[in-house]
């Protein structure tokens, strides 16, 4: 299985921008399509945004024009551009790969509040 370590979360306020990333273990990443998934408390994980083997992104509607996921293959990681950053964001964000789910990592939590 492949294991992710993400980073990068902090507290932001409102209309603030966070960069995270996320690290994959293997040597086969660039063959992947991999996501960036959240989950705030009291509800389900969903997936936010995904890169493809072709480096095409996909976003929920609710990131859309606010996100922007991308990859370095070279370097095995994915990142995820965060900008005005709502308190609907709050959540610990994880990334793995939507077609073939992989043992979570342990996230990063984004605090979005003043």
């Amino acid at each position: 299985q492949v294991q992710f370590v993400e980073s990068g979360g902090g507290l932001v306020q409102p209309g603030g921008s966070l960069r995270l990333s996320c690290v994959a273990s293997g040597s086969a990443f660039r063959l992947y399509t991999i996501g960036w998934y959240r989950q705030a408390p009291g509800n389900q994980r969903e997936l936010v945004a995904n890169s493809s083997v072709g480096g095409i992104p996909n976003y929920v509607d609710s990131v859309k024009g606010r996100f922007t996921i991308s990859r370095d293959n070279a370097k095995n990681t994915m990142y995820l551009e965060m900008n005005s950053l709502t308190p609907e964001d709050t959540a610990v964000y994880y990334c793995n790969r939507p077609n073939a789910l992989s043992k979570w990592g342990q996230g990063t939590q984004v605090t979005v509040s003043s």
